[in-house]
């Protein structure tokens, strides 16, 4: 299976952004908090920073591997679709988020509904682009 370019910056987006934020909220959900607490936000900092040290070395290390890095019609194409499919992902994920926060006390719960929907927007982006390249669309 020859990858692309392209598919194999969408694999390593995809398993950078499961690997950290299934880290980060193996690590903060189980909490009984009400509001967001300081050493809540410096946990996703540095989620986010290690999110961003894997995706650049991570992209440092297929550029070496593979140059070749120009998108035609058909990379743009896949790309359009997989940003739809996100958007009602997000849309719905917003949505929920705003319901949560009429029935729940605090911020806790209402952030990480609207963090989680951004994260599962994000995969099902890369994932339907992952699958349309697979399927050859």
């Amino acid at each position: 299976m020859d990858l692309s370019f392209q598919e194999k910056s969408l694999w390593l987006m995809f398993v950078s952004l499961v690997v950290v934020f299934a880290f980060y909220f193996g690590t903060v959900l189980p909490s009984d908090a009400v509001d967001v607490m300081p050493q809540q936000v410096a946990i996703f900092v540095v989620a986010i920073v290690g999110l961003v040290i894997m995706q650049i070395a991570g992209h440092i290390v297929i550029a070496i591997v593979d140059r070749r890095t120009e998108t035609d019609e058909r990379d743009r194409l896949i790309q359009l679709k997989g940003m739809r499919n996100a958007g009602y992902v997000l849309a719905t994920g917003v949505f929920l988020a705003l319901c949560v926060a009429l029935i729940s006390e605090g911020n806790f719960v209402f952030t990480h509904v609207l963090l989680a929907s951004w994260v599962l927007a994000q995969l099902v982006e890369i994932g339907s682009q992952l699958f349309l390249y697979r399927r050859g669309a």
